[in-house]
């Protein structure tokens, strides 16, 4: 099957994107035979909360998706050397935000560590002096990835997706490194060699976390070198392209912001609840975000730098189709990969983590709050791109202020009762909320903010047809993306069918086969997951063959 290259360019991400979450379980493997669900590991997985929100909102989620389309507008339009003037200026920019932001929260820690609205009011004071000391040290690779962050964004403004993608493996390295030789106690070994270790605990972890953050940044800047990148110390707010950002930047950091604060009261709520409650939503939010980004960040990575050629080109139809394309691609794929993992995977992460019967079920449940959501957070990943593509950030902000109410009341409602599964099922409802309202709102108008696009003309969302009025209303017949739903809903029926089979199989009768309980249910779950993919994968087929066109 001859791909296109869009379609080779998701598949290089996905690629790189495996690679990635493969070494971030490993590092997980790694930290949590060490440190277990234990006090110390949820220190260190909330200390890090306000350092990642705030590179995060500085240079990570929020420019990236203003960088891209602008970015790609100046190179198309103008050239390339204009495009690095602009790129320099929001790059210093940036730099000098995120570092007085990092001072304000560095004087401010203890405040914000121990404050009832903060991050661990439900801590002990010592747990909280580790959390305020983390918090601190972490900041430091928050300033490298302000400057990596941005590196990430130009590169993809030029279709050059192979260093950004393979950045975050080094970033795991340096937290693979953190965890291998900074933080044990009494050296270790590997098949028979010893090696030093430096005992740092926890401290050790941070440091991991720093060194990964050096090379994420150093990886990537042989490929801005190579296209002409020189780097100048301009900070040019008169320039309307680096204005156009600014206007763009700021409803967007306040979207980031409000989902980073969805974050912080999760762990608010389960820093209330027993030991191990805030590693399980790590842990579970880990493991969610395996499907989430094969799926949902590959294709909306993919997809921004040619949804914004597209609108710069006035291109609508195409616009709509790669939109379109995207949607029904995520529901295909998310629909047997939540039910597959929530059914299947707690074998495997009791094997791999080396938890009891009590910490599986604890963290199963809390993964399958979150997947329940998948197809809404993958969604998300693709709708959100459509509108920053049109230089639209105030409709995402909409949106997500009321995907923060809507967590606030169903957390409340729901972590006392459920624990720590009510607030990953908080965390699905509102996500899926705001996926289906964001849909409904580019449906209605999908070209409403862009004064390049003409009146009233026929575009197609969904693959069936759609006319638009003189108001530019569109009314869209969602006739494909419901077959696409039912194909996918019976395939995820039939696989779990297959899971429970196997799962029910007798194992222990067949000759020769001896395997104590654990093993012989990590046995039964991998063949139970590879034998439903096997029987899901021709319900979606269809979507399959739009990689074709895509």
């Amino acid at each position: 099957m001859r791909l296109s290259s869009l379609s080779k360019t998701s598949l290089l991400l996905v690629a790189c994107f495996t690679a990635d979450k493969i070494l971030a379980i490993l590092r997980q493997l790694i930290i949590a035979r060490q440190f277990g669900l234990s006090d110390a590991l949820d220190v260190f997985n909330i200390a890090n909360n306000l350092p990642d929100m705030l590179f995060i909102l500085i240079s990570g989620g929020a420019m990236a998706m203003v960088v891209i389309p602008v970015l790609t507008e100046v190179i198309e339009k103008k050239s390339l050397s204009d495009g690095w003037r602009v790129f320099s200026s929001i790059l210093n920019l940036t730099f000098i935000a995120s570092f007085l932001l990092a001072l304000i929260i560095w004087a401010f820690a203890d405040t914000i560590v121990t404050s009832e609205i903060g991050i661990a009011p439900g801590f002990s004071a010592a747990a909280q002096r580790d959390v305020v000391r983390l918090m601190r040290l972490n900041l430091i690779s928050t300033l490298i990835f302000s400057v990596s962050g941005l590196c990430m964004g130009a590169l993809q403004a030029n279709r050059r997706f192979l260093l950004p993608g393979i950045a975050p493996l080094f970033y795991n390295v340096g937290q693979i490194i953190g965890a291998v030789f900074l933080a044990p106690e009494g050296g270790g070994s590997f098949f028979g060699l010893a090696y030093p270790t430096f005992g740092l605990g926890i401290d050790g972890l941070a440091y991991g976390v720093i060194a990964g953050a050096v090379m994420h940044l150093m990886v990537q800047l042989p490929g801005l070198l190579r296209l002409g990148f020189r780097w100048e110390p301009l900070c040019d707010v008169r320039d309307e392209n680096v204005r156009r950002m600014i206007r763009i930047l700021i409803p967007r950091i306040l979207t980031v912001f409000f989902v980073q604060l969805i974050f912080i009261f999760r762990d608010n709520l389960a820093s209330r609840l027993q030991t191990g409650a805030v590693t399980a939503l790590s842990y579970g939010y880990m493991f969610q975000q395996l499907p989430e980004t094969l799926i949902g960040t590959a294709l909306g990575t993919a997809l921004l730098p040619s949804l914004s050629l597209f609108i710069a080109d006035a291109e609508h139809d195409r616009f709509a189709a790669a939109f379109s394309n995207a949607c029904r691609l995520v529901v295909a794929l998310t629909f047997g990969s939540a039910v597959i993992f929530g059914m299947g995977f707690g074998p495997v992460a009791a094997f791999a983590l080396k938890m009891t019967s009590g910490e599986t079920a604890l963290l199963m449940w809390t993964l399958r709050g979150f997947l329940i959501g998948l197809t809404g957070h993958c969604l998300l990943e693709v709708v959100n791109r459509s509108f920053y593509a049109q230089q639209d950030a105030l409709s995402p902000l909409i949106a997500t202020i009321l995907n923060f109410i809507a967590f606030m009341i169903s957390g409340l409602t729901l972590y006392r009762p459920l624990g720590v599964s009510g607030i990953s099922l908080s965390d699905s409802i509102a996500f899926t909320v705001q996926a289906v309202l964001l849909i409904l709102w580019l449906g209605l108008d999908p070209f409403r903010r862009s004064a390049k696009l003409g009146n009233s003309r026929l575009v197609r969302l969904f693959g069936e047809g759609a006319a638009a009025s003189d108001q530019e209303r569109v009314s869209v017949k969602l006739s494909g993306m419901k077959r696409t739903i039912l194909r996918a809903a019976i395939g995820s029926a039939v696989a779990a069918a297959a899971l429970l089979g196997i799962g029910a199989l007798n194992f222990e009768a067949f000759p020769g086969l001896s395997l104590n309980p654990g093993l012989l249910n990590l046995v039964k779950s991998l063949i139970g997951m590879g034998l439903s993919v096997a029987v899901y994968l021709p319900f979606i087929l269809p979507e399959i063959r739009m990689l074709k066109t895509f």
